[in-house]
C-alpha cells in the first residue's frame, strides 16, 4: 500500500507545540500532548488516505524528522519520562538503535477513543521508533480511563524525546 505524502518539520524549543493535519482530530491532539511534553516545534500533514495509512505515514515521518535531531553530534540520543494525565500514569523510555523496535505493555485493541479505534496508538508509535531509529519502551503504570492513559502515553514519549533531542549534560 502507498504511503500518503507528508510533510514535517520538528524543532527543538519552548514551549513546545504542533500544527498537525492528520486527517484524525484525535492522532492530532496528542501530536500536539506530544510536542507540549517535549518542548518541541511539530508541523505535520498528511495527504489524506485510509486511517491506518494515514496514521502510519505520520508516525513513519515524525519519526524520521526527529531522528534527524537525534543523531547530531550535541544530542543526548537517549531519555526516559514520567508523566500523567488525570488519573492515568505512563513512563518512557527511549534510545538510538541500529534495530528500532517498540515495547508497550498495554493492549488497546477492543477500545475506542473519539470514535476512532485506540490500537492506532500502537501503529502510530511503531512507525515512529522505526523512523526514528529508537529502542522504545513505554509502560502504563496506572490508570484506566483510555483517554487519560493514551495522553499519559504520548506525553511520556515526549518528554523522553525531548530529552533525547537536547544535548547531554554531564554532571
Amino acid at each position: 500500500m502507498a504511503e500518503p505524502p507528508t510533510g514535517v518539520r520538528v524543532t527543538v524549543e519552548s514551549p513546545g507545540g504542533a500544527s498537525s493535519a492528520t486527517g484524525l482530530p484525535i492522532l492530532d491532539h496528542l501530536i500536539g500532548e506530544l510536542a507540549r511534553a517535549g518542548r518541541l516545534g511539530v508541523s505535520l500533514e498528511v495527504a489524506p488516505g485510509s486511517a491506518q495509512a494515514e496514521v502510519e505515514a505520520a508516525g513513519r515521518a515524525l519519526g524520521r524528522a526527529l531522528g534527524e535531531l537525534l543523531t547530531r553530534s550535541a544530542s543526548a540520543g537517549r531519555g526516559w519520562a514520567l508523566t500523567p494525565s488525570g488519573e492515568a500514569l505512563a513512563a518512557a523510555a527511549l534510545e538510538l538503535s541500529d534495530q528500532p523496535a517498540l515495547v508497550v505493555n498495554v493492549d488497546f485493541s477492543d477500545q475506542e477513543i473519539s470514535g476512532v479505534r485506540t490500537d492506532v496508538v500502537s501503529g502510530f508509535l511503531a512507525a515512529l521508533s522505526e523512523g526514528a531509529g529508537v529502542n522504545l519502551h513505554v509502560r502504563v503504570l496506572d490508570g484506566t480511563d483510555p483517554q487519560h492513559v493514551v495522553e499519559a502515553m504520548f506525553k511520556s514519549v515526549g518528554a523522553a524525546l525531548g530529552i533525547a533531542c537536547r544535548p547531554h549534560l554531564d554532571t
